[in-house]
């Protein structure tokens, strides 16, 4: 745990306690505060009890005499409406901060370190894991946190020289003021989340935001593949600060740039720099982009560029995001669970020649219709869940060949008997996965256990 003693002997009011919040009440509670916490959900309010977080109903507090509120990310703090609690501090003049502040508010009592700080609409996860991987790979002790892992509050500190990894929504970077990274990292930016931000100016502008934490000499990192990123790094510029552009579109004479998969410095030299030809974890233009941006923050924590190569190398990627799960009679499986929308799946279909496709389960708005110009990189789909009728007529009116299925046994089953040695069947299911199972990771997991199973099966 990271003690937080910002607030020693003065009450501090805490609300929302999934992970992060508990650890925040612990962390405040380690550090001297009188904390004083609270969520909407018996549920949670019971595990923060059996944790040791001491309970008070919000509505029984005095305001005036708390000296702040630590919020969870997913509390509303301004759209649609503030949350009546979040209204409440407001109205006492209360300063409302989220865990990321509470880290931020401990680190000069921690061993001396950096920080890099990761956001962006798609990519976050892979390239917040994959910059720890390369800390570590290049002989520094790290850890991958914020929005993914382990609270950032419950972690014990890292030793002298170690590098924080910090994943952060825009929803984290709300409830955050007092974090100074020595590398800040957009990756890009698209609509998300607007109905928690007002907007997509008010969203983009909340993505920038991280930059004006850091010292002017800090490394900005900006991906400029799309027009937010472009003007979030002509801003940097115009302010008189450095920036390190990335694009995945070609070779730039500026920054860090990909083609085909091999990567140009403009800071070292006009020559490639290094390749991702034959990394299965980095497959993809947009694991090109997570992969880019993290070699750039690399770079610029001071390492080499052969050091960065091996650990790109050595990544075994995360789970659920493009995870090759195995190979059955000749016919290769890889699982692609994370991907809830059709953005998100139209990535992993770009990523591959030609793919038996897993796909359905609860749609977002929209479908699968934006997908259709990669509809010719689909063999065949195997349809599951609620979606699976509304799929099957897309694919229809484009002419693909598709097999309604229904359960994810079924499509496993049909698509390892159409598919041939060394083809590939992908499940990427551009839909949330509410109508069949809990969350994205269990349909992974079992998407995982089917092919364990057909990989132990005798061949036919």
């Amino acid at each position: 745990m990271i003690p937080v003693t910002s607030y020693q002997d003065r009450p501090v009011a805490v609300f929302g306690l999934a992970r992060s919040g508990i650890a925040a009440a612990r962390a405040l509670a380690a550090g001297g505060a009188a904390v004083t916490a609270w969520d909407d959900n018996p549920k949670s309010r019971d595990i923060a009890a059996a944790a040791g977080v001491a309970l008070v109903p919000s509505a029984e507090l005095d305001w005036s005499r708390q000296a702040a509120l630590v919020l969870s990310p997913g509390v509303p703090l301004t759209h649609p409406v503030p949350h009546p609690v979040v209204a409440s501090a407001l109205a006492a003049g209360l300063p409302i901060i989220g865990d990321i502040d509470l880290f931020a508010q401990a680190e000069p009592t921690l061993p001396r370190h950096s920080v890099a700080v990761i956001t962006g609409t798609n990519g976050k996860s892979t390239t917040t894991a994959l910059l720890a991987h390369l800390v570590e790979a290049c002989g520094r002790a790290s850890v991958a946190c914020g929005n993914i892992g382990t609270p950032i509050l419950d972690l014990e500190p890292l030793p002298s020289g170690g590098v924080y990894v910090i994943e952060m929504s825009s929803y984290q970077i709300d409830l955050t003021f007092n974090l100074r990274p020595e590398v800040a990292i957009l990756l890009n930016t698209s609509p998300d989340h607007l109905d928690r931000h007002g907007g997509m100016v008010n969203y983009a502008a909340i993505k920038r935001r991280i930059f004006d934490w850091q010292a002017p000499g800090g490394a900005a990192i900006i991906g400029v593949d799309d027009d937010y990123g472009r003007e979030a790094a002509d801003r940097l510029r115009a302010s008189g600060r450095a920036v390190t552009p990335v694009t995945v579109m070609g070779r730039s004479d500026t920054g860090v740039s990909v083609e085909d998969a091999v990567f140009f410095d403009a800071a070292i030299s006009p020559q490639p720099v290094l390749s991702l030809d034959g990394i299965e974890s980095l497959r993809g233009r947009h694991n090109w982009q997570n992969a880019a941006a993290a070699y750039a923050a690399a770079r610029a924590l001071g390492f080499s560029t052969a050091a960065i190569e091996a650990g790109l190398r050595s990544f075994p990627g995360l789970a659920h995001r493009l995870e090759y799960v195995g190979t059955a009679n000749g016919v290769r499986f890889v699982n692609d669970s994370k991907a809830t929308n059709a953005d998100a799946t139209g990535h992993a279909l770009a990523a591959f020649g030609r793919v038996h496709w897993i796909a359905g389960g609860k749609a977002k708005d929209g479908g699968i219709d934006s997908l259709k110009p990669l509809f010719g990189h689909v063999e065949r789909a195997y349809l599951i869940g609620e979606a699976q009728d509304a799929f099957a007529e897309s694919l229809d009116d484009a002419g693909v060949d598709n097999e309604r299925c229904g359960t994810m046994e079924q499509a496993v089953a049909s698509a390892a008997r159409h598919a041939g040695v060394g083809e590939v069947v992908l499940l990427s299911p551009a839909c949330a996965s509410f109508d069949q199972y809990p969350n994205f990771e269990v349909r992974g997991d079992h998407f995982r256990a089917l092919v364990a199973q057909l990989a132990r099966e005798p061949s036919a």
